[in-house]
């Protein structure tokens, strides 16, 4: 999927699918922002929002 408006909104409610709908699998990526997500959500968010827009 290469939607980006639809990746940020993705990164901003479930940054976990954001980081998945860009790379297309289950990669180191993804775990880290699980692990980001749990550490408060917004350093998820932000993972998130770096991994989809770079």
């Amino acid at each position: 999927m290469d939607n980006k408006a639809l990746q940020v909104i993705a990164a901003i409610f479930i940054p976990p699918l954001a980081v998945y709908m860009k790379n297309g699998k289950i990669d180191n990526a993804f775990w880290i922002n699980i692990v980001l997500c749990f550490l408060g959500g917004f350093p998820g968010i932000i993972h998130a929002l770096y991994v989809v827009l770079m």
